[in-house]
Formats: C-alpha cells, structure tokens, sequence
C-alpha cells in the first residue's frame, strides 16, 4: 500500500516540533502510601499529569530494558527497521545494576510499537516500498505522541518488547499462524511475536473434560485472565437440570457449572491485579434453566442480605444473652437458669422472637456457665470483598440473555413461550412469554444483571454466517463474531480531528482510520493466541476493532447538544465515516495480499451487509436486505456539516466498490469499545460514545493534589454560540468562583467598608476566599477577631458565642444578596442560572449526572439510546455502553429501555439502576418527612421491649417535640471556658470545629463554622451543634452522638486535610463526632492513621457494628422534615464488626449500664443491651489480635466505598492502586487515578 505523509516530513524526526519535559509520576494510596514513583520521565509536554501517569505506571517497561543496544541483521529487511537486543560486550563494561532499568522516555515506547508494527508489516509486504514504511512510522509515532490514536492495552504491554529490546521468554503455551506458509505454529518463545488482543470468545461444549468442553473452559479461561484479557461465552450447549446423562443419572444442569467457573474466575483474578468484570456469560432465551439463570444474581443478592442482617441480628442476642449471664450476681448456675435469671430470660425470648436458633442460644449459656465472658460470631457486611459476598456465586461476571425477535414478539403479543431440551431438542417446558420478560426487567432492575443481546438483530448483520451464528460477546458486548476468536482494538480520540476553526477535520480523521486499519491487519499477522482455535479462526476470518472516543467532548465544544438531532447525526456520519473508509482500506489490502481466507465461502453474505450498511450511509429509510427490524438511517437533513454528510456516503460508495472487486482483508473492522484507560492517555474528557459527566473537573498536579477547572469544552462551545469573551469569562467564573468579593455587587468591598471595615480586615477576608467554598467561612469571630466585632461593628458579645450566629446577616445583608455572593466567590459548578446564557444553549451542557449543588439538568436514558442507535448502523461489531438509570426508576422503565432499543436495531444494552448491588450504597437516600410514618415505627420497635424500654420511648417521643422540657437540670458551663479550635478540609470544605469545656474537662459545647451554598445549611449545621450542646449541658453522654452520627453520609465530604487522625469522612457530622471522640474519648477506632505512621494515633475500625434494631427508638439524628441535601446511611456501617463482645476494662465481670441507648441521658434501668455496649462491658479480643485487625482494616475499606459513592465514584477499589476512585465505562469500570479498567481494553 502507498502511505501519505500528513503530519511529518521525510529526513526529520516524527516528533518534530513537539515539546518534552521532564516529569515525576507518583500514585499513592488513599493512605499516602506510595504505589509506584518514576522519577524524570521525558513526556511530551501538552500531556496532563494523569495521561502521564497512565504512560509510566502502566505502559513503560518497568524493568529489564538493556542500558547498550545492538541491532540485529536481517537480510530481507532494511537496516532501520532491523530489531534490536542487549549488546553484551558493551554492557559487560558496565556495573550489573546500571545493565538494564525501566523505559524512561515516552518516545521509547512510541517507537518500539510504531517500530514492531512496521517491522512486521514490511515482512508480510503491506508496504509498496521503504519510503512508505517509513512514513507508516513516523505517522503513527506522531498519532500517539499527539494523543490521536491509542491501541488497547495489550499491546502498549507486550509489542515490541522483543523487537526494541531483545527481552524474551519461554513459551507461554501460545499458538499462531505463520503469515508464509499459512500453518499453525506453537510460539517458542514469549514475545517475539507479542499478543496484543485484548477481547476474546470462546466456545463451550456439553462435556464435561475433553478439548473445548466445560473444565477445558475454566484453563483457557484461567490463561486469559492470568494476562488482563477478557472473555466470553455462551452456554447454552449445556444441558439443563434434570435431563439424563449418557451414563444414566440426570444433570445437575447449567447453573451448577456457572458457578463453578463463578468461583473459579473469582480465585484465579483474586491472586493478582487482574480486572473484575473481565468475563461474559450469556445464555438463550429457550435453555431450559433461563428463568434460574435470569434469577441468579438477584437469589444471590438476596443471600448477602441476609447474611449481613442474619449475622448482626445473631450477634446481637447472643452478645445480649452472654451479657446477662455474667452481668449476675446470683449464686451457683442461677445466673445461667432463665427461670431464675430474670434479664437473660427477657434476652432469650427476645433472641427467639428474632429467629436465633436454640442450639445457639444454648451454646452461649454453656459458655458462660465454663467461664468464658465472650462470644466470638462473625458479622458480614456488604463490601465487595467481604466473606458475604465471597460465600455467594455470580459476582465475577456480566451476564447476557441472548433473545430473538421471536421471543420478543411473542411478549408483545402475550404468547406462550417453549424452553427446549438440549440432549435431545425435545419440549422441555412452556411459560408466558411476557412473564419470562418481567423476570428479566425484575432482574435487572434488582441485580443490574442480566444485559440484552438481540439474536436476530446481531446475526441480520452477520458478515460470515457460513462460519455459523453469532453467540456471545466479548465482557464489555462490543466485540460481537464467532466462538473462539479474538479482536485487537484502537480508538481515535475525535476531538484531536477538531480543526481551530471548529470544523471537523474528516480528510484528517480518514488518514487516521487508513493507518490504524493497517495497524489492526498487521497486529493479526503477528499476534500469537492462547489457543490453537482462536489462532486459526482469527487468521481466517482477521476481525478488527477500531473505534472512537470523545463524542461527548467533540460535541459540547462545537456547541451542540449530546441530546439532539443535530448531535445524533454527526456521531452517526462520523461513525459511518471510520467504517466505510475502514472497509475500502480492508479491500485495498486485499487487492494486494488477498481477502481473509473465508472471505470466499461468504462473499454474497458480506456485500449484502456492506450494501445495508451503505444505505444507512445514504439514510434510506426501506431497501434494507433481510433485515427484521430496520436500523435508524444517517440524519442527512439534521447534519450542520454537509461535508461530513458526503464523506461518509462516498466512503460507502468506495468500500462496495473496491469490495466488490477485491473482497476484504477483515470480516469485520469497527466497535465502539469503552476507551477506560487509553481514554486517559489520550487526555479524553470523555470514553467511547458516552457524554461528558461534569462541568468543572479537578485537574491533578504534578506534586500532588488537585485545582478546580472549567471543563474546557465550555469556553469553546460558548465562543461557538456566540457569547462574547468577557460573557464567557463571566460564565466560567459563575461556574468556579471569582475567590474574591472584588466585583461582587451587594456584598462588595465598598459595601463593607460602609459597615466599618478597613483595609486589613478585608484583605484578611480575602486571604480565606481563596479556598473557600462558602464566603461566611470568611466572616466569623476567628478570622476578624472578637475585638473588631464588637468595637468596631457593634456586635453584641454574647452573639459571638452563639454558634447559629451569622456576622453578614447581623450587618444587614439579605439572604438573596449572600447566596449571590456566595455563588460569586465560590461558583455554582454548572452553568445553570450563569450570566448571558441563554435557556436554548442550556442542553449544550447536558452531562450524565447533575451538575454541582443547584444543577437540576442531566441526559435522560431515551438519549443515551438513541446516540447508541445512530451510531449502531455503522459499526461492524457493536457498542459497549451501559445506560445508567436513577434509584426511582421503575422495572417497566427496564424493559421499556430494552424494549427501545431492539425497536432502535441496537445489537446488546445493559442497564445500571441506581441502588441495585447492595456493595454499592444509594448515590443520594432522602430521609423521611412522614412525622406519622416515624411516630408508627416508633410504637412499633416499642412494642417488642420490656416496660422500661417503653418509657424510654415515650420519654424520646415527647422531649423530641417539646425540647424545652427538662429532663434534668442543666449543668452551665463556666463564663471562662477552655476547649480547642479544630480547623479541616473536608472535601475540599473548611470546617472549623471549636469546642468549650467545663473545668474539669468535659466537654460541654461544640461550634461548627463550615459554609456551603445556602443559608439553610449553614443555619442547619449550626442549630445542629446547639442542639449537641445543650445535650451534652443536660448530661447526655458524647459516647451515644459518636454512636449516632458516626457514618452518616451527605455532601461535603470526601478526604479530609488538617487532621493528623481523621483522613476521610463520610459528611460533616462523621468528620465532628470522629474528632470529639478520638480527642475525648480516646476512641481512636474511629481515626485512621496507624501509631506508627502518626504519633499519637492509631487506626480504627469506626463503629463496631450496625444497630439496626435498637431497643428503643432514638434519634440518631435525623432531621424531620424534607431536605434533599442530607443523605444518611441508615444500613449497616460497611466492614466487619469486632471478632465479639470485647471491654478495655481489668474485671472479669462488669456491672450493667443503667442508661439507654438513646440520644439524651434517662434515670432508666433497662437491662437490655446493645452489642456494642456490650462489646463495651465485657472482657474480649483487643485490636492487637490478628482477627480483629483484619476485620477493622475492612470496616475501615467499607467506610472508604460509601464515601467513594458521595463523590460520584462507583464505591469500587481499584484493583492495581487500590484508590476508590473507578468510575462507570461502558459496561466496566476504569480507575480516574491509575487508569486501570475492569474490563479487557
């Protein structure tokens, strides 16, 4: 083939002009501990700090890179293309640790996989000469310096490592063809001929131990995980429950074996960094065990359920029963005889009416009757790597349920639906149609599994039904072909192809697609395989699958909506675009080197897809070719760029043509995969077909840390609008503040000049804008001082100490005006009720989610469906997307979308309701505002106490609504108090906690001066600390508000600076009642950093377990009435419980505690006990105890999920850096502070 140069010049270096520096890439743990460090890196310089990280971390070479370099001759190649290895004598002359090191320039990398694809493709013959080869090598070095193009990942591992490098292995039991002599070759060594296929399906027969059966499965299965690939398969082969066995006996059926490759996919990736998620299971719509398949994951949920709440409420009673046992004072076995041991008879019914099995309850007593104090139960929780879910199958997977067009007719028409034997294809069973489907629509909204692949839709445009139907997918459902094949990915990122002048670049973007197709040809030719079928079948029949990223951000900086026919219709072009010309480049290579050998046996079958194909490109609405449901044709009319439009039908145009007289070298060439970490290397704001997620984002800093930004595709959409330099400067400032009250109108610096301030004390004010997120944060009596106030401006001294005080109110400064220069100062992160914009531009802005505290707007599901359905017409293979829906959407609203998109010709979806894996908490949970609702619930947990219980119910009942009722006399706290100002960062929030004590040291106040947007929450928060206040005056005790408020969860929060202790917190009030516990309370449970590592510190494992059934209602803070902004984790606090009942004290038996667990002090004997007053009260392991530790450590990782899901993120740690930073890609998850996916690209 002739290669054209764009971006080089023959006689200079690919990187011409492009600037380097010199950088450090450093990935810590949330704990500060280091990950990986690579110091003075040579990057290019327009590279962020996270692509940059991306390279070093996870692409260079990080060892055994020869220091001398000798080139190795070879006769048919050119010299500059001849492969290099370690030049022994020169580095014999060397000291042994300078001979070999890491790779330490970004243009080693680029040069030894342009190099290796060059090489190889100069050895198949793809070139027409040398001058072409080696503009095919400065092109592409340029493309992936210039962040253009990326492949998928395997190949920045594993290509070139032996052409650059000489580095090599023994053979890993790999296969492939030789491109001469066309035989099936076991590979000698490891990477002479490197595997840069990242998606793979696999076949699985009925058999049980034979080639290509089920055991055979989970080996080839186990060599791809082993390597960071994925893979699928279907299932439906396998015999269903019930049907005979060739030996006699029945099987045991389908699921039977899921599970055990379940468990055997979850052991094999639990023992190294390999990705969940790497693994697709998909099953017909006629097996006969599909409506337990469809049920798999939702029973299974279910079992963690109820492990989780079983344990808890086991461990509860029986610490309880063991509590009364040793809390007596009676004599001989009294204590132990229910009969005559009036407390542990009340626990023991209790312990029965909760369902507590006798043998249990026995057991305990036994043990307190031999002398034992404490009972070890362990309690499960809901993180991802608890023992819960580790007892459970069906967590290593995606699962699909393969259905046909006749299927789903028969559910529109409420038909009767037959299940089919699979020994025999006899009529194992007949069901409703329509109630098959509601399982399904159930299933998913419950467990997010099963996803939909349409059967009918998939094989209508089959390019190869001779080599039989397609069956599964590959984990992330873009690679869609036969059984036992593989695909090698790339994806262009499109916003590079955006010219200065906002057009889109289409004769740029096709040089690109030309090249890379060569790229993915080549990579066939010289990738080896993990087995002897998918070598073969994948030279047979060549699949590639290029793609794209950056859809999102393309069409937000040009100004159009992602939600709109505009937006539709040029991903649609430009889809069809990359695959015609893909195509014509596959028949040029055709032309010369011949078509993929099947390419014969189904070349009438391949041009009728490639003539539905061009009539899509075209937008004919009818003439489609065997097509059951028709796809959605290119939007000419909705097209802004008419040029894209004729590009795109003149690529189809070429690609019949040339096919028709050469075929084709691939049998297929495109997909839109999820693009997770070559989208960070490539600086994407955006993955694979999928919308921007937020406004303003948080740009990371070589040396650490984060600064707030505006998207930068906001600016320039806007010029594109035509907004004005300065209304666009106005606009992004509304979005990340101005941090400072120069310019602001009411509450300006003249304004409070002309209410007695001077020049320090406003330059003192805007010293603490800068960083604030809440312009009151500036106004308080710490940072003016107590003297200024009441001097100068005349504030009373005794509303100083009020922590509800607001000083800018107290001037005279309305609400309005205060909300206005709070969004003024320190932005409203979204560009909803910005200056200049017009309400028509507002969907230009649209993102997947919210934007920041006030924004309302967010991409309906239907809009995720039909981009998917625009593009879908022109993709070889398919999309990998999942569509993310909200916590209150319907199982309707799930079928309705799988509904949608078969009508739509969408090949596969899969559906994320908010809420629906219990590892992964509610992104928002409102508290009730039925007071009726609480006052039921309340007489209802009353109903089941003792007497004395009951009154401390009432008693909670009536202080809640009439707080000025005494319950004792209140201790006043002296005139003159001591106590400490705690100044923090939480999420990004500064919170100044300052507490006042009594002489003797308790604790008897709290302020709490943290800002946030409206004047409602600041009022909130500081009611809320008057209220602890005058609990703490009245004697309740700080333990039972540590209790209480620890692990409640609503925004801000997120990591937390200026503590030594504390370093997360889930809101405020964890991070208020973490601090007064460690400080006061010795409780450094509840803080997280070890001694060793800080002092006087030490981790902790924050509450010990869950009170969900407490023996009175309390108030655990919850605030009555509606607020959307409070969010609380009323579930179990994530991780492990204690091992059992533990005490810090020296007796062997303690006393009861005579208060309730209640939210104020009450003269009340109640005998019954919380766990974790009895974890208190009685003798038990301490965390020195290797168990206990253990448990604490994933208590610790749980609070750190919930706080992930505040944030936006997933509540998912990454598996390589172990950060809780993944977010959604497609149908995986990629990790925004390593780059590492869930996936197989």
């Amino acid at each position: 083939m002739r290669i054209e140069r764009r971006y080089t010049k023959a006689g200079q270096s690919a990187y011409e002009g492009i600037a380097f520096r010199q950088s450090t890439s450093e990935i810590r743990n949330p704990d500060g501990s280091v990950v990986f460090r690579l110091e003075d890196i040579a990057v290019p310089a327009a590279w962020s700090q996270v692509a940059t990280d991306v390279l070093a971390q996870k692409y260079f070479r990080k060892a055994g890179v020869p220091t001398a370099l000798k080139r190795v001759e070879e006769e048919t190649v050119p010299s500059w293309l001849w492969r290099s290895t370690a030049d022994t004598e020169a580095l014999a002359d060397l000291p042994k640790e300078k001979r070999a090191g890491p790779e330490m320039d970004a243009r080693q990398v680029f040069d030894r996989l342009a190099g290796t694809w060059t090489y190889w493709g100069w050895k198949g013959g793809y070139f027409d000469g040398e001058e072409d080869a080696r503009a095919f090598f400065d092109e592409l070095a340029y493309m992936l310096c210039t962040q253009k193009v990326a492949p998928n990942s395997p190949q920045w591992f594993n290509t070139g490592l032996h052409w650059a490098y000489g580095i090599d292995g023994p053979s890993q039991g790999h296969f492939y063809v030789d491109h001469v002599t066309g035989k099936l070759t076991r590979s000698k060594t490891a990477y002479e001929h490197p595997q840069p296929h990242a998606c793979f399906i696999q076949s699985v027969t009925d058999d049980l131990v034979n080639d290509s059966g089920i055991m055979d499965l989970w080996v080839r299965e186990a060599r791809l995980f082993k390597y960071g690939s994925g893979t699928g398969s279907n299932f439906s082969m396998l015999r269903g429950e019930g049907e005979p066995l060739s030996g006699g006996g029945r099987s045991s059926g389908l699921m039977s074996f899921l599970r055990i490759g379940d468990r055997a996919a979850g052991a094999i990736k639990s023992g190294g960094t390999t990705r969940r998620a790497a693994k697709m299971v998909v099953v017909d719509v006629d097996h006969p065990d599909i409506e337990a398949y469809v049920d798999w994951k939702v029973r299974e949920e279910q079992k963690v359920a109820a492990l989780v709440t079983g344990s808890k409420t086991v461990k509860k009673h029986l610490a309880a029963i063991m509590k009364a046992c040793v809390n007596c004072e009676g004599t001989g076995d009294d204590c132990f005889l229910p009969e005559k041991n009036p407390a542990l008879k009340r626990e023991i019914r209790a312990a029965k009416k909760a369902m507590v099995p006798d043998n249990y309850i026995q057991r305990v007593m036994q043990f307190a009757r031999q002398g034992y104090s404490e009972i070890e139960f362990p309690i499960f929780d809901t993180d991802w790597d608890s023992e819960a879910y580790l007892t459970v199958s069906g967590q290593n997977s995606n699962n699909s349920v393969r259905v046909t067009d006749a299927f789903l007719n028969a559910v529109e028409a409420g038909g009767d639906w037959n299940l089919m034997r699979r020994t025999d294809g006899k009529l194992a069973k007949t069901i409703k149609a329509d109630e098959l489907w509601e399982k399904i629509g159930h299933a998913a909204w419950a467990s997010a599994d099963p996803g939909i692949q349409f059967h009918t839709t998939i094989n209508d445009w089959h390019t190869c039904p001779a080599g039989g139907d397609i069956r599964a997918s590959n984990p992330c459902s873009e690679y869609m072909f036969l059984d036992d094949t593989a695909c090698n990915l790339a994806s262009a990122n499109l916003l590079q192809f955006r010219a200065e002048d906002g057009v889109f670049d289409v004769e740029a973007f096709e040089h690109a697609v030309r090249l890379w197709t060569l790229v993915l040809e080549i990579s066939v030719m010289m990738a080896q395989f993990p087995s002897p079928q998918i070598a073969k079948l994948s030279y047979d029949y060549r699949t590639l699958g290029l793609g794209y990223a950056n859809i999102g951000g393309l069409l937000m900086t040009s100004g159009i909506p992602y939600d709109s026919d505009e937006g539709r219709a040029i991903c649609g072009a430009i889809t069809a675009v990359m695959t015609g010309v893909s195509y014509a480049t596959s028949a040029e290579i055709a032309r010369d080197l011949g078509p993929f050998p099947e390419y014969a046996n189904n070349r009438d079958s391949m041009l009728r897809v490639i003539r539905n194909h061009r009539r899509a490109a075209h937008g004919e609405t009818s003439g489609y070719e065997a097509l059951s449901t028709n796809p959605v044709p290119l939007d000419h009319a909705s097209c802004p760029d008419k040029t894209l439009v004729a590009h795109a039908r003149a690529a189809w145009d070429r690609a019949l043509e040339l096919g028709e007289v050469h075929g084709y070298r691939n049998a297929q060439s495109t997909v839109i995969a999820p693009t997770g970490t070559i989208g960070l290397v490539m600086d994407c704001d955006t993955t694979g077909i999928e919308p921007d997620f937020a406004l303003v984002k948080f740009k990371k800093l070589a040396g650490g840390g984060y600064f707030k930004i505006i998207n930068q595709a906001v600016p320039q959409a806007l010029r594109g609008l035509g907004y004005t330099e300065a209304e666009i400067t106005d606009v992004i400032t509304y979005a990340v503040g101005n941090g400072t009250l120069a310019g602001s109108n009411a509450l300006s610096h003249a304004a409070l000049i002309e209410k007695g301030f001077t020049d320090e004390k406003i330059a003192a004010i805007e010293a603490g804008l800068k960083a604030a997120f809440d312009i009151r944060f500036a106004f308080t009596k710490w940072s003016l001082g107590e003297a200024f106030l009441t001097e100068t401006l005349g504030i009373a001294a005794d509303k100083l100490d009020d922590p509800s005080f607001d000083v800018l109110a107290e001037l005279g400064f309305s609400k309005a005006e205060i909300e206005a220069a709070n969004i003024y100062v320190c932005g409203a992160m979204t560009v909803e009720g910005a200056p200049h914009i017009k309400d028509e531009h507002l969907p230009v802005f649209d993102c997947a989610n919210p934007c920041g505290r006030i924004g309302k707007r967010y991409l309906s599901v239907a809009s995720h469906i039909h981009m998917m359905a625009a593009a879908q017409p022109f993709i070889s293979g398919a999309i990998s997307k999942t569509i993310n829906m909200p916590n209150d959407a319907t199982v309707d609203d799930c079928k309705q979308a799988y509904m949608t998109s078969w009508r739509l010709a969408l090949k596969a979806n899969a559906l994320y309701r908010d809420g629906s894996k219990l590892s992964q908490p509610l992104n928002s949970q409102l508290l009730s505002d039925d007071e009726d609702e609480a006052e039921e619930q309340a007489e209802a947990m009353a109903a089941t106490q003792p007497a004395q219980a009951r009154a401390a119910v009432a008693a909670e009942r009536i202080v809640e609504r009439i707080v000025e009722r005494a319950v004792r006399d209140r201790d006043p706290m002296p005139n003159r108090r001591k106590g400490y100002t705690q100044k923090a960062i939480v999420g990004g929030h500064k919170v100044y906690l300052r507490t006042g004590e009594y002489d003797d040291g308790r604790i008897g106040e709290i302020f709490i001066d943290m800002h946030k947007e409206g004047a409602a929450f600041r009022a909130m928060m500081n009611n809320f600390a008057i209220a602890i206040s005058l609990g703490l005056q009245y004697g309740v005790p700080l333990e039972e508000y540590v209790d209480a408020f620890t692990f409640t969860r609503f925004e801000p929060a997120g990591m937390v600076q200026g503590n030594e202790a504390i370093k997360n917190a889930t809101s405020i009030l964890d991070y208020v009642f973490r601090e007064l516990a460690v400080s006061y309370l010795d409780r450094h449970d509840l803080a997280h950093v070890q001694p060793e590592d800080m002092g006087s510190t030490t981790i902790g494992r924050g509450v010990e377990g869950d009170k969900p059934n407490n023996i009175a209602p309390v108030s655990h803070g919850l605030v009555r009435g509606q607020t959307q902004r409070f969010q609380v984790v009323k579930g179990e606090p994530r991780g492990s419980a204690g091992s059992g009942a533990t005490a810090h004290v020296a007796a062997t038996v303690t006393a009861i505690r005579t208060d309730v667990q209640t939210a104020f002090h009450r003269e009340i004997d109640v005998e019954v006990q919380d766990e974790e007053e009895v974890r208190q009260d009685v003798h038990g392991l301490h965390d020195g105890d290797p168990a206990t530790k253990d448990k604490n450590a994933r208590k610790q990782k749980a609070s750190k999920v919930a706080l992930a899901r505040l944030q936006g993120y997933e509540g998912e740690a990454c598996g390589e850096c172990g950060n809780f930073t993944m977010v959604r890609n497609g149908t995986c998850l990629k990790c925004d502070t390593c780059g590492s996916t869930s996936g197989c690209s």
